[in-house]
């Protein structure tokens, strides 16, 4: 049978196809494609002409490699030998990025970040922030991880800042709101309209940046006059709730429907590891010695640093990309959350007018059960009503993942939850839900339960100081098939205590 090789499709697809090319791309100096992970992630998004040019490999040679291992070839096959697939294939809008790489790469080789930034700040002062996105994603693609990329991630502030590295540190809250009014060029004009929009979540959004902000400063001044800093700090401790509604409702959105996820991995990144360091700090502030209050100025700036790059890149392209029907999505997922810092939401009409809309379809739903199907089972029948009264009942939260590992039900869906269940997550693959360091650990468990290799997978845990109880289960059919992975969350902070007593 013949074996071929179409051009236009992309990586995974092929590597499923014919796995044996995986071998041939990685003695071509396509090392990355050997990594599960990335033919996952960024094989789902580019084609082997795509790949060769950002590798500058030639696809003629890449062509001869995988005729001579025995495969046809279609698709976008180039017409000669010698031509240049980077002069073919790169187009000179996306020369831009290319340079943007290649800044990148110069922080990620060791250069000092001064240097990088203050070309950076010459060549691409008015640089659009989907040129940014891109040259991430393109990195990402290559195989650079994201803990990787998120060190060059600081090279942003380049846009913001033209000054001494010790204004950098300490000056950027004098100009904090004109760098929050810094959009780029192509979503300028409609994310000052969404963000003027009462209500609008992009419009709570910066004002819990406007919030963080304060609260960091405020941190900044204890540390300047000996005050209470870690008071300041417990309470500048707070943004964990915008960081958290970041890492549910925008991140995987702008990854999964979009294809936007080099700043999303490279962000969330950030985002753990300064969630991280608050609570490192906060455990250790009995005893606040010159090296902790080095990390509390170094933990401020970093925050800090975080506002601009969502003020200047996250949310205008989030304005370029997201529908209103994505916004109306997010503004019902956010109710869901405690309020920033003390920013109350606004109301947004159209969105109360959505959400509205949907319980009344849900009354209507339920009234007339006589009529109401009924779901049979070996154990008896309920109505659609009664087994989802049944299932927001059980005392534990309760998550499903087919086979496919593709979010299916969640139960409790409008109930405060130890771990948010946006409703915009179903239909996504679940690995889409969790941040970089957590994502691998996801997959291994989903992974061991479809084998066989265990049936149930339980992880004791801290959640907001109480004792918590997170299980996978394994769901199988009465023959034995994987059916897909439930994952339950339990408070067992009572059981804690009773048995303590």
């Amino acid at each position: 049978m013949e074996k071929r090789i179409d051009l236009t499709q992309t990586v995974y697809q092929l590597t499923q196809e014919h796995p044996e090319i995986i071998d041939i791309m990685a003695s071509l100096g396509f090392t990355e494609i050997k990594k599960n992970a990335i033919r996952l992630s960024a094989g789902k998004l580019i084609t082997i002409p795509k790949g060769a040019a950002m590798r500058g490999i030639s696809l003629d040679q890449v062509v001869k490699a995988l005729r001579d291992g025995g495969f046809t070839v279609v698709g976008d096959v180039p017409a000669s030998a010698g031509d240049s697939v980077h002069s073919r294939l790169v187009s000179p809008s996306d020369e831009a990025t290319l340079r943007i790489k290649s800044l990148l790469k110069r922080l990620n080789d060791g250069e000092s970040l001064e240097s990088v930034r203050a070309d950076f700040v010459r060549d691409f002062k008015d640089v659009p922030a989907t040129s940014i996105m891109k040259a991430e994603q393109q990195l990402i693609a290559e195989g650079q991880s994201a803990k990787e990329v998120k060190k060059l991630c600081d090279v942003h502030s380049a846009l913001f800042h033209s000054r001494s590295q010790d204004d950098f540190h300490h000056g950027m809250h004098h100009d904090q709101e004109r760098m929050m009014m810094g959009q780029a060029a192509e979503s300028k004009d409609k994310t000052a309209s969404l963000r003027a929009t009462d209500g609008h979540p992009l419009q709570t959004f910066y004002r819990e940046n406007d919030a963080i902000v304060k609260a960091l400063n405020a941190v900044e001044n204890a540390l300047r006059r000996d005050g209470d800093v870690a008071a300041l700090l417990g309470q500048a401790r707070g943004l964990a709730v915008h960081y958290a509604k970041k890492g549910d409702l925008i991140y995987p959105l702008l990854n999964t429907k979009y294809g936007i996820y080099g700043p999303s991995q490279v962000m969330w990144t950030i985002d753990d590891e300064i969630r991280a360091e608050f609570s490192s700090l906060l455990r250790q502030a009995a005893n606040p010695g010159a090296q902790w209050l080095k990390r509390a100025e170094d933990l401020v700036v970093r925050a800090r640093e975080m506002t601009f790059k969502e003020n200047r890149i996250l949310f205008p392209v989030c304005a370029a990309n997201l529908t209103d029907d994505d916004w109306l999505q997010v503004y019902i997922d956010s109710k869901a959350y405690a309020p920033c810092l003390g920013v109350e939401p606004q109301v947004w009409q159209d969105g109360e007018a959505l959400l509205a809309k949907e319980k009344t379809a849900n009354c209507q739903g339920g009234t007339n059960v006589a009529n109401e199907l009924r779901v049979d089972m070996p154990g008896g029948s309920l109505t659609i009503s009664q087994l989802t009264a049944l299932l927001d009942t059980l005392p534990m939260e309760v998550t499903f993942v087919d086979t496919d590992n593709i979010n299916r039900y969640f139960n409790q869906p409008f109930a405060a939850k130890a771990f948010k269940r946006p409703l915009a997550a179903l239909g996504r693959e679940v690995f889409s839900c969790h941040p970089p360091k957590i994502e691998p650990m996801v997959r291994a468990i989903i992974n061991d339960l479809r084998q066989g290799k265990r049936e149930c997978v339980p992880v004791w845990m801290e959640k907001d100081g109480r004792a918590t109880l997170v299980n996978y289960h394994a769901v199988r059919d009465a023959e034995g098939n994987y059916m897909g992975t439930m994952e339950t969350v339990q408070d067992m902070e009572e059981a804690r205590r009773h048995f303590a007593k």
